[in-house]
């Protein structure tokens, strides 16, 4: 399994984790307080650092993306996330960490949107933002997208040795 793959399982259990102990104390609560937040500090402080090793990991981790083939230039797939009402249609990337991950977001693209053609290729993070930093609609990188609900921003991606 990726390095990558397994810190953001880590994560995200973490996170879950964290999320139910926001809502048990809102049901006694109004909001969140300092004394939460002091009682929590240990998990809040190690989901930062886990989101930063993660941040720098995906910066060097090979991945998997997916083209489009069935047209007459291959494009890489992208999930638009603006709303309908926006002018502009911001993207993220898919990448996946192992080819299992793709096939199964292959496999319900093809179930959505009919006979299309797709193509994999390995690519590493730093590179596939750097292909698509001028795109202004272009804000990051949703590892195994859509099974986990993990995004990262351009600006999250980086390599703290340069």
């Amino acid at each position: 399994m990726s390095e990558v793959k397994e810190l953001i399982e880590k994560f995200i259990e973490l996170d879950d984790g964290l999320n139910e102990k926001i809502e048990a104390y809102l049901e006694t609560s109004d909001e969140i307080d300092d004394a939460f937040e002091e009682e929590n500090l240990d998990l809040l402080t190690e989901l930062g650092e886990l989101y930063h090793e993660i941040e720098h990991k995906v910066f060097n981790e090979e991945f998997i993306i997916v083209f489009n083939n069935t047209d007459e230039e291959k494009e890489v797939v992208a999930l638009i996330i603006s709303d309908e009402e926006d002018e502009s249609e911001e993207f993220v990337i898919p990448v996946f960490t192992d080819q299992q991950e793709a096939d199964t977001t292959i496999k319900e693209f093809k179930e959505q949107f009919g006979d299309v053609e797709f193509e994999c290729e390995k690519k590493i993070g730093s590179e596939i933002v750097a292909d698509h930093i001028d795109d202004e609609d272009f804000i990051g990188l949703a590892v195994n997208a859509p099974q986990w609900d993990f995004m990262l921003s351009t600006e999250e991606i980086h390599d703290c040795s340069e």
